[in-house]
Formats: C-alpha cells, structure tokens, sequence
C-alpha cells in the first residue's frame, strides 16, 4: 500500500517532512508530490507523479485549500481508499464530495496517526 503525500517539502521543520520520514520508519511506501523536486531520506519529491507510480492507497494533504484545487482531478483520478485532511488543510467541500464518490475522507494528523498505531 503506497500513500501519497501532497504537499511534501524537502524542509526539516515542515510537518510533511516529518511525516514523510515517520511513513518510512513505519515501513510505510510513499510517494511525494512538492511544489519544488527534492528529496527526503532518498526518495524523491516529484512535481508531477511519474507515469508508472503504483496504487496509491492513501492520500495525506499538507495543502492549505486555497491551493488544493490545483489537485483535486488528480487525487480523484488516482481512486484512493482514503484521504486524511491534516490540520490547516480541511475542507469541507472536498471532503463531501469524495465520500460521494465512495472515498473515505477525514480530518486527521497523520503524525498522531503513526504514533498511536492509528494509521
């Protein structure tokens, strides 16, 4: 199972960094899509997901709303089984409409989530 991480960013102090680095201590596979190309702990941050990316089970949004737009056909294109809304980046409207189409969606801390056992 893969989780894509939307919003990640090669800086230390950002919580999707963090979050990338407790995905891979977890064992967790991941993906990264980042407004700029980098990398975290060897993986690479795409800014476009490479044509033969695996199933992406997860989403995990580190992506203020206003800028989620800029998402929204890929994430649906992708079909996830869920998609967690990490604090700043809620947004209703997006929640609604991908558990219309059968997506669980959920405000959540992804970080929390790994280290109560949780995600």
């Amino acid at each position: 199972m893969t989780t894509l991480i939307i919003g990640a960013s090669e800086q230390p102090q950002r919580y999707s960094h963090l979050a990338a680095l407790r995905l891979l201590e977890a064992g967790e596979d991941i993906l990264m899509l980042g407004k700029q190309e980098g990398e975290v702990n060897g993986q690479p941050i795409y800014k476009e997901l490479p044509a033969d990316h695996p199933e992406v089970h997860t989403i995990t949004l580190y992506v203020n709303p206003s800028h989620q737009e800029n998402y929204r056909d890929l994430i649906f294109s992708l079909k996830p089984k869920r998609v967690i809304f990490n604090p700043g980046t809620e947004n209703l409207a997006l929640m609604q409409a991908l558990e219309a189409a059968g997506v669980e969606a959920f405000p959540a801390c992804t970080l929390v989530m790994l280290s109560i056992g949780q995600f």
